[in-house]
């Protein structure tokens, strides 16, 4: 698979969960990413763990499986992570490259600081989070 066109942090704005930050905010969480190498065949999150990040496909792609069943594939410009990233609770799928793979990874931890830190920041993932919601109860 050949690597997306765009830039990382281009790739990182047209995420949907971050859609309601500025440039400035989406700059400071890309800022506190850091750029991982994943070798085909490897695990990158297990099902039920605490590997506590948000996972950007640059490039590759990885399988998506619950309960031992392959649910998707995802690849470049998609993401994985989101929910254990945000509440810190253990992962809800196991996640396994199956080609070469490169992610942008923001750890849990700088994620919670940048919410500390930018109550804007916050305000602007609550009321995207709001509208998924939303969008979610109305299907």
């Amino acid at each position: 698979m050949t690597a997306d066109a765009r830039s990382p942090e281009d790739m990182l704005a047209d995420v949907d969960l971050f859609a309601g930050l500025s440039r400035r905010q989406l700059k400071k969480l890309f800022d506190h990413g850091r750029t991982v190498p994943h070798e085909s065949g490897k695990q990158v999150s297990a099902e039920g763990l605490g590997a506590l990040a948000f996972h950007l496909i640059l490039d590759g792609r990885v399988t998506v499986s619950v309960g031992g069943t392959e649910v998707r594939t995802l690849g470049s410009g998609d993401y994985f992570g989101e929910i254990s990233m945000i509440d810190g609770k253990p992962r809800s799928a196991t996640v396994t490259a199956v080609e070469p793979t490169t992610t942008l990874a923001i750890p849990h931890q700088d994620f919670e600081r940048l919410l500390a830190d930018e109550p804007d920041f916050a305000r602007g993932l609550l009321v995207n989070l709001c509208a998924r919601v939303r969008d979610a109860e109305a299907r």
